[in-house]
């Protein structure tokens, strides 16, 4: 009876060896209304410096008071950004910055970076489920834009990102959960 129980156990765990449905799957998404890094880019495209408003920012959900996630940021946070060090000359930035760093904090600016991954693991359960071996399969986008307002009109845009974001991970411990036994917090 009891070799029949460890067999049937045995059994058991080699057909959900092979089932990788049973293995955690997650998403991280910055909420917005855009649902690809294109449709956000094609937002972005329809600002033109010096004759947008705020008020047009906010209808296409580029302000904070439309879209919970965008950050605002002040003079220091532009400087910071346009003018990191003292060897970048202020001359040589584009002149919607130059307009924006001049009027000081006449001018704010908007950042946004909204980001939208999935992450699945695959594989052998038993195998990841024991720590033995891990397969994550990433995908998703990520988009990074700026916009400097000067007296409630658009001075200046900058956009970038990851429009296709697809990587993979896989994690190999020979000693399974055994692993990181005995190590010493601390340590690497």
């Amino acid at each position: 009876m009891i070799e029949f129980k460890k067999t049937l156990a045995a059994c058991a765990m080699l057909s959900l060896g092979a089932c990788s449905t049973l293995l955690p799957k997650s998403e991280a998404v910055t909420i917005g209304p855009w649902r690809s890094y294109q449709e956000l880019q094609q937002v972005f495209d329809k600002i033109v410096p010096h004759k947008t408003t705020a008020g047009d920012l906010k209808k296409m959900g580029l302000a904070p008071s439309a879209n919970p996630n965008i950050t605002i940021l002040n003079y220091s946070d532009i400087l910071r950004r346009f003018i990191p060090s003292p060897s970048i000359n202020a001359q040589d930035l584009d002149e919607g910055v130059k307009e924006c760093i001049s009027a000081k904090t006449g001018c704010i600016g908007y950042e946004i970076n909204q980001t939208v991954t999935k992450r699945m693991r695959y594989g052998n359960f038993v195998a990841d489920f024991l720590d033995f071996r891990r397969k994550v399969d990433i995908v998703g986008w990520r988009f990074d834009g700026v916009i400097l307002i000067r007296d409630n009109v658009v001075v200046y845009t900058l956009t970038g990102g990851e429009p296709s974001i697809h990587q993979f991970e896989e994690s190999k411990n020979p000693l399974g959960p055994l692993q990181g036994m005995g190590a010493s917090k601390g340590l690497p």
